[in-house]
């Protein structure tokens, strides 16, 4: 299909809540979709809001590899996965902390506060449910493109700015840390 522009931070659309999709199977929403897969796979990230890609809609893309899982019970990997007007439930209080990035904030990074068990439910392209629990990075990864639909990028998520930098300058500064701590 096409690979789409990437809106980045600072962008009002960026900022909106996304609006409802009224038909998961209306064929603009599937070349949208197609697009979307296409602009994340090229970018390349492990998952896209509609709104990253300059269109207000409740539709997100991502997939999980088996190498990012955490070992977390329920964190599995996932194929990939459209979901149009999620819905996500937190279960229990439980929360992690670790560093994310994002396409609409190229080349930074920051540690972020995510609950680790969840579950979501929301529709695909065929218009049936999908509702499923998860943990660990799955979990992380559907809260951050789903805060995309709510106008929320994960800086505004952090507690701490210190731990918010250049992608470079935290991966040394984690290896400096560690050499400190081997010693």
């Amino acid at each position: 299909m096409a690979i789409l522009k990437i809106a980045r931070m600072g962008h009002p659309v960026l900022a909106r809540v996304a609006d409802p999709v009224e038909d998961p199977t209306d064929p603009a929403i599937r070349d949208l979709v197609a697009d979307m897969i296409d602009t994340m796979i090229d970018a390349p990230g492990t998952g896209l809001a509609a709104p990253q890609v300059y269109v207000p809609l409740r539709v997100v893309v991502f997939f999980v590899r088996p190498e990012r899982t955490t070992g977390m019970e329920g964190d599995t990997p996932v194929d990939l996965t459209v979901l149009i007007n999620p819905v996500l439930e937190p279960l229990g209080q439980a929360a992690n902390a670790a560093f994310e990035g994002c396409l609409s904030v190229p080349g930074l990074t920051g540690k972020v506060n995510r609950f680790t068990h969840l579950r979501y439910s929301g529709f695909g392209l065929d218009g049936q449910r999908i509702e499923r629990t998860v943990a660990g990075f799955h979990a992380r990864v559907v809260q951050h493109e789903c805060d995309h639909l709510d106008g929320i990028l994960y800086p505004q998520r952090m507690d701490d700015l210190a731990e918010f930098g250049f992608v470079e300058e935290m991966r040394r500064r984690a290896a400096e840390q560690t050499q400190e701590t081997q010693k």
